[in-house]
């Protein structure tokens, strides 16, 4: 490698992707025999085609499958995905007889023989492997055999340092063309000389790993450190406690939060501080949440009386084992229920509804269509079975996206029976969504069915809420926004500085490859 990248190798392994563009560059110089002293006046400026003889696949009779055990490996792309083919094709799925092989006229060929993908998709995954015994490959493969004079571990170098999709043909199945790889220009080094390379790239790819594993590691014990960290804030005793605790986090902020899943991490510790009221002090002249419990059973009353909300069902009384936090003083324990009026949505038959915004009200099938607040519904009807209103949670119910939510924007907005519309009694909406989002990970946890996962009417509705003074909600509310909006600029910023890396990283790797 040059002086330049080697003095830079911390930032070029740290690189979203560096690691990764560090071991094509080390098959870009080598190739190129730049990566160890080569005496240009012994090598020889050739094709890959005459660096050996095609391996040519076969084709392998269904009846001939399966069998295990026989003399000669048959070898196919997936075998190449076996644990223990890594680089050789030691074990395949099948094996075939050599009197099988005759009769069949399949093609045999010699250890040493480097393989890879011919068609389809297979061909972007630039798999290469060696042979290390007499070895058919079926006809979706294609190989080289090194002729005398070429070292089989070189091939592999040289064939691994090609982007094999550069030269394939087709569209819907694209496929190599053994003409097409026979003409790329190769620059072949004596033998002695193939086997230096081929030792100084392994060094280097053992480096590289090393690398990878140092990062693996250094990820893993930052995320348990962050883990334990979050930790005590999530345990502070009160928002005096937290402060305090929070302070000490703060003096290593920069070191503790300097990735896209610490942050992460961060969001979700402050949404769990907000509903357990440790995340701002509580005001003794707040009128406590009992009076607020009067005062939203006072309006239930009031809109079921006006027909706007069904009449509720009564809820189980709160069990001990679900109280998981000591409540704040001026609040209650209650139920998500008691606080809201639930709509389910509907199911629409395709004649119930349009593929545009042609009908009066927007239709929205499920959260495909979520933005990141607001939903963006591209069909219309004029069902009104399932309403949601400007405002209300739209939490999804079935499928693999349990949990996620969004607000309604729309005066209106029919619902399908993928999602729920929460629709709060004098209670802030943005604390109940506050709390919704912290409890994704327990609606996903509560899904029944297997083809498509879902839940019910009361996962929602039965959802511990410890409510608190609707003063100190509003309070939790703009604390959590402003947290939240630190973290967004937080990430915006690492994103930046990882692009401005890459950048970095591939101005370094492009000036080594112009130098070499």
């Amino acid at each position: 490698m040059s002086v330049v990248l080697s003095e830079h190798l911390p930032l070029l392994a740290t690189a979203p992707d560096g690691i990764q563009k560090l071991r094509r560059l080390i098959l870009d110089l080598a190739v190129r025999g730049k990566i160890v002293p080569v005496d240009i006046n012994q090598s020889v400026v050739t094709t890959l085609g005459k660096v050996g003889k095609w391996a040519v696949g076969s084709g392998f009779p269904i009846a001939e499958q399966g069998k295990v055990g026989l003399e000669i490996l048959f070898a196919k792309v997936s075998d190449m995905n076996l644990t223990e083919n890594t680089k050789f094709i030691t074990t395949t799925n099948h094996t075939i007889s050599r009197e099988s092989a005759r009769r069949l006229r399949v093609n045999i060929h010699p250890a040493g023989t480097v393989v890879f993908p011919k068609i389809g998709g297979a061909i972007a995954t630039n798999k290469r492997r060696v042979l290390v015994q007499d070895t058919a490959i079926d006809n979706n493969c294609l190989g080289i055999t090194p002729k005398e004079g070429v070292n089989s571990d070189w091939l592999f170098v040289l064939l691994s340092s090609f982007d094999l999709t550069k030269y394939q043909a087709g569209t819907s199945v694209p496929a190599l063309a053994q003409g097409v790889l026979s003409e790329i220009p190769v620059l072949l080094p004596p033998l002695a000389e193939q086997h230096r390379i081929v030792a100084k790239v392994g060094e280097l790819m053992a480096l590289c790993d090393r690398l990878e594993t140092e990062q693996a590691d250094s990820a893993s014990a930052h995320a348990r450190l962050v883990e334990t960290l979050l930790g005590t804030l999530a345990e502070s005793t009160n928002a005096v406690d937290l402060a305090n605790n929070w302070q000490r986090l703060a003096e290593h902020f920069d070191t503790l939060f300097a990735t896209e899943v610490s942050l992460d991490a961060l969001k979700k510790t402050v949404l769990q501080l907000a509903i357990m009221g440790k995340l701002v002090p509580q005001d003794p002249n707040d009128e406590p949440a009992s009076e607020l419990i009067r005062r939203i059973a006072d309006e239930r009353v009031r809109l079921e009386s006006a027909g706007v909300c069904k009449k509720a069902k009564p809820l189980p009384p709160i069990a001990e084992s679900e109280l998981t936090f000591d409540l704040p003083r001026n609040w209650v324990i209650t139920r998500l229920g008691v606080a809201i009026d639930l709509v389910s949505g509907q199911h629409l038959t395709p004649d119930e509804y349009s593929n545009d915004l042609s009908n009066p009200i927007p239709y929205l099938t499920g959260p495909a269509e979520f933005g990141d607040k607001f939903p963006n519904p591209t069909r219309s009807t004029t069902q009104t079975r399932a309403i949601a209103i400007a405002g209300d949670i739209l939490v999804t119910v079935k499928g693999s996206g349990v949990g996620k939510l969004n607000r309604v924007s729309q005066k209106e907005l029919a619902i399908s029976r993928q999602l729920m519309a929460v629709r709060t009694i004098a209670v802030d909406n943005d604390f109940i969504e506050l709390l919704l989002r912290s409890a994704e990970q327990h609606f996903q946890d509560q899904t029944v069915g297997i083809a498509i996962p879902g839940i019910g009417r009361d996962d929602v509705q039965h959802l511990p809420l410890g409510l608190p003074p609707l003063p100190e909600q509003q309070r939790i509310v703009a604390k959590v926004q402003s947290l939240m909006a630190l973290c967004d600029r937080l990430k915006a910023d690492l994103a930046t500085a990882r692009d401005r890396q890459a950048t970095l990283a591939d101005t370094l790797i492009d000036s080594s490859l112009e130098a070499a």
